[in-house]
């Protein structure tokens, strides 16, 4: 490859989404905690019986007989609730309520510092996407108006690092190699882009 084709500017820049554009790990505590503490107000009973790492192990325990949760950890969690909500003997159509309030705190993230300067620069100069395996609102978080295209596993019905979940995104005009995905996963960002013929940036 010449160094004049690695100098050539992409005609699109495609994200990942969670612990790309910002840190996920904290939030998912903070929005546990949240979601807890509303437990203990609106359905004190599940509140009682569990506790969030005894919350978090039935999903994983739910998660390991069905696997095509892994799709939609969203879908996992309000399952998780359900069922706690029945064990408890709580009215489980406060599940939806709970998951809002879930949810809200999840979408309350802060994108890193060049995170917006970034997008900035490059809105208008390229098609911009998103590409995730997870369930981050980016109407609800505020960056949506910077993206051309998004597109999400659980919307999509396969994740990273399938190569059809990339190929998505592919606008008319914009071959493979014309698009670059940044993502911090070598496995699910780097392998995955790859094999959709994309060049990629693991940061």
């Amino acid at each position: 490859m010449t160094d004049s084709h690695r100098r050539r500017w992409p005609k699109a820049v495609l994200f990942d989404l969670d612990d790309t554009l910002w840190p996920i790990a904290p939030v998912i505590v903070q929005a546990e905690q949240t979601l807890f503490a509303w437990l203990a107000t609106h359905a004190p009973r599940v509140a009682q019986r569990f506790s969030i790492d005894s919350l978090r192990q039935a999903r994983l325990e739910l998660l390991a007989r069905r696997p095509e949760f892994q799709l939609d950890l969203g879908a996992l969690r309000r399952a998780g609730l359900v069922a706690a909500f029945e064990q408890a003997g709580e009215d489980a159509s406060k599940v939806e309520l709970a998951m809002a309030v879930f949810f809200a705190a999840r979408n309350a993230v802060i994108p890193y510092d060049d995170v917006l300067p970034g997008l900035l620069r490059l809105k208008g100069r390229v098609l911009l996407g998103s590409i995730t395996n997870g369930n981050a609102d980016l109407q609800t978080i505020g960056l949506a108006h910077h993206f051309q295209a998004s597109v999400s596993a659980p919307q999509f019905g396969r994740a990273k690092p399938d190569p059809a979940i990339f190929g998505r995104l592919r606008a008319p005009g914009v071959a493979p190699g014309e698009a670059v995905y940044v993502g911090d996963d070598l496995l699910l960002d780097v392998e995955g882009a790859g094999r959709a013929g994309m060049r990629a940036v693991c940061g």
